[in-house]
């Protein structure tokens, strides 16, 4: 429903009251604006736009993979050094057919930073296990 705090006959401002088509005129930005107004008086406003258009580049080896790594650093933390060791078990059971760079990667963003900490550095699997 419409406030009747708003003048709608002024500007381009309106309504939407049933979903249409979100077209962009040429050489324009889409944009809109989406406004909550809670009970409790909390009022939340946003106003959405689509990003800018980004050019295709021609596909190329060289930005479609990412580059092999001479050696990698897997980095390994728990709480206590027992908990670091169960868990370079449990790492070394499951990743012996990975590829050594998704591995370390992932043991970097993906796992909290505790107190014990252990790394080990190297070129494959085998040798990342061993260490």
């Amino acid at each position: 429903m419409p406030s009747a705090e708003v003048d709608w006959s002024a500007g381009a401002v309106e309504l939407l009251q049933e979903q249409r088509e979100w077209s962009a005129e040429e050489g324009r930005t889409r944009r809109a604006g989406v406004s909550s107004f809670g009970l409790s008086g909390t009022n939340a406003h946003v106003i959405l736009e689509e990003p800018p258009l980004v050019e295709a580049t021609q596909a190329s080896p060289e930005n479609q993979s990412v580059p092999s790594a001479s050696v990698v650093p897997w980095i390994l933390s728990a709480r206590s050094e027992k908990a670091l060791r169960e868990q370079a078990a449990r790492l070394s059971s499951s990743v012996t057919d990975a590829d050594p760079v998704d591995v370390g990667y992932s043991l970097a963003v993906s796992r909290s930073g505790f107190g014990c900490r252990a790394v080990v550095v190297g070129s494959e699997v085998g040798e990342l296990l061993a260490g």
